[in-house]
């Protein structure tokens, strides 16, 4: 026993404070690979990728070569199979990267504009939720999306309820496609958006759903959605579509995420905006 604690103290002193950081950085890269395909298919893919990696030296041990055959040569192609198939998470990985590496240069707003912009928005949104006119609207955050404006027509109208509840009326030029918001202005509409691919998601959702859940796969867009069915209101965010909502509440959680953008704090987007749904939904 006193060889054993002898072994372990002089590992522990051999251990280099570079090591530790070296073993933490890596820890923490993981965990943040993880958690950015958390709850897609990307996650099922690993635990796939997973299960080969530990069948291979069992495969080996006993001695069933064909298994191991082909199991070692899925995991040589695996590495150009990984790039292909796990693009959009790759993509999205590098995007935040990047939109935290250069936080800082990202130009804040006025908070009384953001406000006075918000406000119309959700006005907007109530009016048309009531009457049940479907709308799809697009908030820019970080990561640009100037492919989606392109694809509609540009207006660069200052943000009013008005307007943007014009923009959707039935049988109108631009009410079937989405409209983008950038920097306090509409900046163009009747943009079409990407469909996510991913099956999960309740069948019952129309396109405008998917198409909401589409982009804010590929970017950190905030994606409102007005059900012309049942006039109910959604919000799209990382991926992920939280319904219900109610004018005040649309109103709160979009301010919420903005002015968390421009303070910087701790914890991240992603899990800021779980939180504040969460408190929310408990209030209702």
């Amino acid at each position: 026993m006193e060889n054993f604690i002898r072994l372990i103290v002089n590992t522990l002193r051999n251990i280099s404070i570079w090591s530790v950081v070296d073993i933490l950085v890596v820890a923490y890269i993981f965990y943040k690979g993880y958690m950015l395909i958390k709850e897609t298919r990307a996650e099922q893919l690993l635990k796939g990728i997973v299960l080969i990696i530990v069948l291979i030296p069992i495969s080996y041990l006993l001695r069933l070569e064909m298994l191991y055959y082909i199991l070692n040569k899925t995991l040589t192609i695996g590495v150009l199979a990984i790039i292909i198939i796990f693009q959009p998470e790759i993509r999205r990985a590098l995007e935040h990267l990047g939109r935290t590496a250069f936080e800082e240069i990202y130009n804040t707003q006025d908070k009384e504009q953001r406000n006075n912009s918000v406000n119309e928005i959700v006005i907007a949104v109530s009016n048309l939720a009531e009457e049940k006119i479907g709308a799809l609207i697009a908030i820019e955050q970080g990561t640009g999306i100037g492919e989606i404006i392109s694809s509609g027509t540009i207006l660069d109208a200052n943000i009013t309820a008005n307007l943007l509840e014009n923009l959707f009326v039935v049988n109108t030029p631009l009410h079937d496609g989405a409209t983008i918001i950038r920097k306090n202005k509409i900046v163009a509409a009747g943009c079409v958006l990407p469909l996510t691919s991913n099956d999960i998601i309740n069948k019952k959702l129309g396109t405008r759903h998917r198409a909401a859940i589409g982009l804010s796969e590929n970017s950190d867009a905030l994606v409102i959605v007005v059900s012309e069915e049942t006039g109910v209101i959604s919000l799209a965010i990382n991926g992920r579509l939280t319904r219900n909502y109610d004018k005040e509440k649309l109103k709160v959680i979009l301010l919420k995420i903005m002015e968390h953008r421009e303070t910087k704090k701790v914890k991240t987007a992603g899990e800021k905006v779980k939180t504040w749904i969460k408190r929310i939904k408990k209030k209702e």
